[in-house]
């Protein structure tokens, strides 16, 4: 009897324990980082899963995969190509929904004042904006070009970064005056320092997450996209410089 009287609290702690852990790989777009990093450490002190990112375009990734790189699940910068992957046979049917709505910012790198008429009143010598045939943020920093007429005054003076995180390190090194990234990854600094691009200068930059066939049966990745869809990452992302949003079928 006193050995099984021992033995009780081992029994008891082995009862108690969580699921056994596991680990997930997700490619991520590259707007989406310091959020990205933020959300996993609530989900994984929450499940004792562990999750891997990689970071990128949201075209080069998108490329990756279909190259048959080993991701569990994507967390794009779009709604194309989550879509696209699903339509390709890439992703798991009905997987697919809106984690995050993207705003874009004009940036100035700390050097004074950025506003609605920066674009017209100043001539910097370069301005930075992601890849527009890969990266969303990129299109919508031409859209804004567009709408306010001074295509033909930037193009010449355009620097192009693979993604919006190379974007900002043009600007943040000196090697563009202003850039157009996203609210993300300034939202920390003074309000002075960017102009938030109203909505109606660019199409809607709504990010959707979709599992990945090659995550369908690893527990860890369906996890962290359930835990992705609760109020717990909504209010993360939320503070991140983000619009959450986890409405299903990528509808935002």
């Amino acid at each position: 009897m006193l050995r099984l009287l021992n033995l009780l609290p081992l029994l008891l702690a082995l009862l108690a324990a969580p699921a056994e852990a596991g680990e997930t790989r997700i490619a991520v777009a590259a707007n989406f980082s310091h959020a990205a990093k933020a959300v996993s450490g609530a989900f994984e002190r929450e499940s004792g899963h562990r999750v891997h990112f990689s970071f990128g375009s949201t075209g080069q990734l998108y490329a990756q995969i279909s190259q048959g790189a080993p991701y569990d699940a994507f967390l794009a910068a779009d709604q194309a190509r989550p879509m696209r992957a699903e339509h390709d046979g890439l992703a798991v049917p009905g997987s697919r929904f809106t984690y995050a709505i993207g705003r874009l910012v004009l940036f100035g790198g700390n050097k004074g004042p950025v506003h609605g008429e920066t674009l017209q009143t100043t001539e910097p010598t370069r301005l930075a904006i992601a890849n527009p045939a890969t990266a969303p943020y990129g299109a919508a920093a031409m859209e804004t070009l567009a709408a306010l007429g001074v295509v033909a005054r930037f193009e010449p003076r355009l620097v192009r970064g693979t993604n919006v995180a190379q974007a900002y390190q043009f600007i943040a090194t000196g090697n563009a005056d202003l850039g157009f990234v996203a609210l993300a990854q300034v939202f920390d600094q003074p309000a002075t320092d960017y102009w938030l691009v109203p909505a109606n200068l660019h199409s809607p930059i709504a990010q959707d997450a979709v599992l990945l066939t090659h995550g369908e049966a690893n527990a860890a990745a369906r996890a962290f996209m359930a835990f992705l869809k609760g109020d717990n990452a909504r209010a993360i992302i939320a503070g991140m410089g983000y619009e959450a949003s986890t409405s299903a079928g990528g509808q935002p």
